[in-house]
Formats: C-alpha cells, sequence, structure tokens
C-alpha cells in the first residue's frame, strides 16, 4: 500500500452496530466517505463518534454489521488496517519524561516504514524543539507532536479523534493549519471529529453529523451552504422544506429549511446547518 491517497473510499460501513449491553452507541450507521480532503465527524458527546474511530483502528469490534477502512476489515485485518492509517487520539498518547526525539526514534522503531525526517521537520516549522521533554510542553504543542508522528507514517487516512477539545483557540487554529495543508497535498485523507463547529468550516470539505449513533446528516460542505437557508420564528413556511427549529441569539428562534431560493431568509453557516440537524435528531429520538 502506497502512501498517497486511494482513489476508493477510505471508508465505508453497513448496517455498522455497536452495543454496550443495554447502550447502542452506534446504530445500523451506513456511510461512504470518499478519499481527498478533510471530513468532520460532528455531533454531540453520545453521538458515537469516537466508538466510530475506534471501530476503525480495531479498539472495539462491531456487534453487528460491516467496515471496512481502505478496502480493509480491521476487525479481521488489524494489521493491515492499522498499516493504513494513522491515528491521533483526544488525549496524546506520550510519554511525559521522553523527550520528544526518542518519541520519534521509538516510532521508527516499531514502524520501519516511518517518516522521521518528514515528523521532525513539521515540528521544527512549529518551533517544537525534538530536545523537549513531551511534559515541559503546553496541550497544543503536545497535539501538534501526536498529529507530526500521524502524518510521519505516510499513512493515506489520518483519524484525528477530538484533537481540539482540549486546545485554547489559537492552538486550535495552529493545528487546523498543519492538518489542512496536509490534506490539501493530496496524499492523505482525513477524518476530523469535533465538537468546534466553527472552526472546523474553514478546513473541511464534507459533513458526517451523528446523533444517538445514527446519521442525521451528510454531504459537501459546500452543499450544505447552498441549500439550506435561514428564517426568523415567524416567517411564512407554507410550502418550504422545514428541517427544524433552534434558539438564535437572545430570544430569536431560527428555522432552518432546505432551500436554493436566495429570495428566501438568509444564507445559514455551516454551525447553523449541523445545530439544526442536531435539533431535528432530538425531534425523533
Amino acid at each position: 500500500m502506497s502512501g498517497t491517497a486511494s482513489d476508493g473510499p477510505v471508508l465505508e460501513t453497513h448496517s455498522l452496530t455497536k452495543r454496550y449491553r443495554r447502550t447502542v452507541a452506534v446504530s445500523d450507521l451506513t456511510v461512504t466517505i470518499p478519499a481527498g480532503g478533510i471530513t468532520a465527524l460532528l455531533g454531540p458527546n453520545g453521538a458515537g463518534k469516537s466508538t466510530l474511530l475506534k471501530m476503525c483502528v480495531g479498539f472495539e469490534r462491531p456487534t453487528k454489521g460491516g467496515l471496512r477502512v481502505l478496502g480493509v476489515d480491521p476487525a479481521r485485518r488489524r494489521g493491515d488496517a492499522l498499516h493504513r492509517l494513522g491515528y491521533v487520539p483526544q488525549a496524546p498518547a506520550l510519554y511525559r519524561d521522553m523527550p520528544v526525539e526518542d518519541h520519534l526514534r521509538l516510532c521508527l522503531a516499531l514502524r520501519p516504514t516511518f517518516d522521521i525526517a518528514h515528523a521532525r521537520e513539521r515540528l521544527v516549522a512549529l518551533g517544537i524543539s525534538p530536545a523537549s521533554r513531551a511534559g515541559q510542553l503546553s496541550g497544543g504543542e503536545q497535539a501538534q507532536i501526536s498529529l507530526a508522528i500521524a502524518l510521519g507514517t505516510r499513512a493515506p487516512l489520518l483519524l484525528l479523534d477530538e484533537p481540539l477539545a482540549s486546545l485554547d483557540p489559537l492552538a486550535r487554529r495552529e493545528f487546523l493549519g498543519v492538518a489542512s495543508d496536509a490534506a490539501k497535498g493530496g496524499d492523505v485523507s482525513i477524518v476530523l471529529s469535533s465538537h468546534v463547529i466553527s472552526e472546523i468550516e474553514s478546513v473541511a470539505d464534507r459533513l458526517l453529523v451523528l446523533g444517538d449513533g445514527r446519521v442525521l446528516f451528510q454531504d459537501t460542505v459546500a452543499s450544505s451552504l447552498g441549500n439550506h437557508r435561514i428564517l426568523e420564528d415567524g416567517a411564512p413556511v407554507v410550502g418550504l422544506d422545514v428541517v427544524a427549529g433552534f434558539p438564535g441569539q437572545g430570544n430569536a428562534r431560527h428555522l432552518l429549511v432546505r432551500s436554493t431560493d436566495q429570495s428566501i431568509g438568509r444564507r445559514s453557516s455551516l454551525e447553523e446547518v449541523v445545530i439544526g440537524y442536531l435539533a431535528l435528531g432530538r425531534q425523533a429520538a
């Protein structure tokens, strides 16, 4: 498997379900994520985002249904699946007393194809000294180390599980800038799980919104913005395809509608599209 992104889907699921006793974390999930760019995996806590990514890595096994990562079933061929992807968890998995350079050398020992020069170059460009001990660095710097290691695998798919959750706004932008540059290079596809909808808008190419383990909405960012409008509560809605209502600024209430007619309401933001479908999911629960 080369380090370039595949022409086929990077992730496919069919009726994928994961149950923990009485709790259903992922329910009958059928999605296809094409190669290239950044897919934002969005949804509230408990939506199934982390569970889906953990099944992709092979940390969890599906209760039923199918899952393929770049054509490989990680439940049956975990080693092959791991060779095709890089994974960044929410909490950086670093040794606090170990220098950054030793982390890179450990990765090389564990994965002979690891591009240590590429990872080192990323960190130096960010001003992170390879001689620094991981525990002495900020949360944003530790996240950048995890991302540099994932990029150093030269895997065609990166799975980033809530890496922005504990970062300050500047660290978030720096992290997203590195991820976006990598995706624009065309040799890696990224699935980025996040709650930070407003900042995702500048880097994401596609959306996959989950709620209660189900798909609530999926589309490209461009189509999501072009196919929805926002109305203030009380505006005429007869004949319109209303998705859902949700609170706006102050006491205002907004309605998300499916429409390409620019004379209707106003242009929706990506955050409003996502919130609208989350509200729809809550109504259906």
